[in-house]
């Protein structure tokens, strides 16, 4: 095995796909000869040549819209956002076309497009290339939404997503893509999309997390076990279709729980775990369910480190609820 950051693996599972199926094309701006702006695509073109990898305008829409034009005619594009700030000119083509194929043609056509887009904080990019807006898409019927938070899983769930014959938001966290490292098979594998994965097992209290916030969350849960608590920290992965019984398996174990997201806090995701949870486990819950979340405020670039959740304050939550 190879050790690889995020940026290389993602590079190397659509490597992997396009070497295995000639219908898998790589499209979004600057992704050519430059390699995209983070460089995930880099030496793909070389590699593929420009009718497989290739460079549009700035227009997301008209990116999204020609990647549905593809799919439904055999291929299996791979868009790529530059930035997930800037998908929502693409919202009306994601939203109301993208996720309705397969229900608007009762079944006849699918929509096999896999949306890459790298999101959230922590790189100083302001109001406008901070952004998380995976509850969006995850309110959205007809689409997958899929988050990695280390190399090993972003190679495997995007070989998964791109097998997949429905649409998949695929949302890259960009704080951790050269941050994080692991080692990562050569080759090809896959891991099924709405699987969660248990980091850290502890019986006193479930910590969710996905994304750049699960590397958070994990120092958090490392600083609690310090203090004598132990938690279950859950890797979420996939936030649609999100892996119930995993969730469940855990809560009923502990009995409490804390969420933990850099999205704005109302109406998060964190929200719809809540109220899971709450639906099929009230009965175990032993202290109200904590959300530790950004603010309900545009991104900020002077106060970014404030508005990010930050290991102390995903300790000062666990404190809290195991208290309780």
């Amino acid at each position: 095995m190879a050790e690889m950051n995020i940026i290389q693996a993602v590079n190397d599972a659509l490597r992997v796909e396009m070497e295995r199926d000639e219908r898998v094309i790589v499209m979004g701006e600057d992704v050519g000869r430059f390699g995209g702006v983070f460089r995930a695509t880099q030496g793909l073109q070389e590699r593929f040549g420009p009718d497989r990898v290739f460079d549009t305008p700035l227009a997301e829409a008209g990116i999204v819209g020609t990647a549905i034009g593809m799919a439904l005619h055999g291929l299996r594009p791979v868009p790529e956002i530059q930035f997930a700030d800037y998908i929502y000119p693409a919202f009306d083509q994601i939203v109301n076309e993208l996720a309705k194929y397969r229900y608007r043609s009762g079944g006849q056509y699918t929509c096999p497009v896999v949306i890459r887009a790298p999101y959230g904080g922590g790189v100083r990019g302001g109001h406008y290339h901070s952004q998380s807006p995976e509850a969006y898409f995850v309110h959205t019927a007809g689409l997958k939404v899929v988050i990695p938070s280390n190399p090993y899983d972003a190679k495997g769930l995007l070989i998964s997503a791109i097998r997949d014959d429905d649409p998949v938001m695929f949302f890259e966290p960009k704080r951790m893509y050269r941050a994080a490292k692991g080692e990562v098979p050569e080759g090809e594998y896959s891991i099924p999309l709405g699987q969660a994965a248990r980091v850290r097992e502890g019986d006193q209290c479930t910590v969710l997390a996905y994304g750049a916030m699960l590397h958070t969350a994990r120092d958090a849960v490392d600083l609690a076990a310090a203090k004598g608590i132990g938690c279950d920290l859950i890797d979420l992965r996939t936030l649609l279709p999100f892996d119930i019984e995993a969730i469940l398996t855990s809560v009923k174990k502990t009995g409490r729980v804390v969420i933990v997201h850099e999205a704005p806090r109302t109406c998060g995701f964190g929200a719809e775990l809540s109220a899971t949870i709450s639906e099929k486990a009230l009965l175990h819950l032993e202290a109200p369910i904590l959300r530790i979340t950004g603010f309900d405020t545009p991104f900020p670039y002077t106060w970014e480190r404030a508005y990010l959740p930050d290991a102390e304050r995903v300790l000062a939550g666990i404190e809290e609820t195991v208290a309780f």
